[in-house]
């Protein structure tokens, strides 16, 4: 992939000019099956391009605070440029325990509300990296986007509402739906492109769908087939909307690989912004005579 390619080149630069490698802490609360999968993934991504991947695992009946103060131990680790919490949490764990502690400059998954705020603004700042690579795979792949109609299904802080904004940015017109939306078919039958994040196995299907239609299945579940074993799935019957839709990404395979290259970008963005500043603290401090 020509995203891979081009970090794992960066990553070699900075770690041969800085003497260490960019550093990712994967955090992970509980053994949630699709969760473990996408953070496996992640970690072979970052052996891949020279990034130093550490997994963090924790109880799932771990508290709030104790969550807390770990990444605020990680902020402060200077070995680590970029942290990421897999999602969801235990329902006894409010996403704000996340959000308020991880290290803006840090937050390589664009959780932070002050990053979540640029995002809307269209500010410089960290995007959230499957709202992002979703994005992006349907503008490498040519797909219109300009006045195009579009539905995305989900309306997660993580994926749906951050992929409305980035799709909003380039002029298309967006419809989010979620649990609570009256006849989703509906929707889905104008839509031209249609994004789907809403955790939930085969909630769409080829009968809901627009001829022609452009599909991003975002979605990764983990189901029990029987005497086949378990297998990863989308949100999306892809038997049945492939032979509507003009384009579909399969699960796995589709928007995964894009997400795991460009949160590596985001690293390394971190680690040099993390570098610059070290720098600048030394200079700062080394005509300071002790009194």
């Amino acid at each position: 992939m020509e995203i891979r390619a081009v970090v794992k080149t960066e990553v070699a630069a900075f770690t041969a000019l800085e003497g260490y490698a960019p550093g990712l802490a994967v955090v992970l609360v509980g053994a949630d099956a699709p969760s473990a999968v996408y953070l496996q993934q992640i970690l072979r991504t970052c052996r891949t391009v020279g990034i130093e991947g550490r997994l963090v695992e924790l109880a799932g009946d771990v508290s709030g605070g104790h969550l807390r103060r770990r990444i605020l131990e990680l902020n402060e680790d200077p070995l680590v440029s970029g942290i990421i919490v897999q999602m969801p949490l235990p329902p006894e764990i409010p996403l704000s325990v996340v959000t308020d502690a991880i290290d803006p400059a840090k937050d390589v998954d664009g959780i932070h509300p002050l990053n979540a705020g640029r995002l809307l603004l269209g500010h410089p700042g960290f995007v959230p990296t499957t709202a992002q690579a979703a994005v992006e795979l349907l503008k490498r792949s040519g797909i219109e986007l300009r006045g195009r109609e579009v539905v995305v299904v989900g309306r997660s802080n993580v994926v749906g509402k951050p992929a409305a904004v980035l799709l909003t940015r380039e002029d298309a017109t967006v419809t989010v739906c979620h649990s609570r939306t009256v006849d989703l078919a509906l929707h889905l039958a104008r839509a031209d492109v249609v994004l789907v994040a809403a955790g939930r196995p085969g909630l769409v299907n080829g009968s809901m769908l627009k001829p022609g239609a452009t599909v991003v299945d975002i979605g990764i579940n983990v189901v029990n087939r029987g005497l086949a074993g378990e297998a990863l799935v989308g949100d999306v019957d892809f038997e049945s909307a492939r032979l509507v839709a003009g384009a579909i990404t399969p699960v796995p395979g589709g928007v995964g690989p894009v997400t795991n290259a460009l949160l590596m970008t985001h690293v390394l963005q971190a680690a040099r912004a993390g570098a610059e500043l070290a720098r600048s603290i030394s200079v700062s401090t080394a005509g300071v005579v002790p009194q």
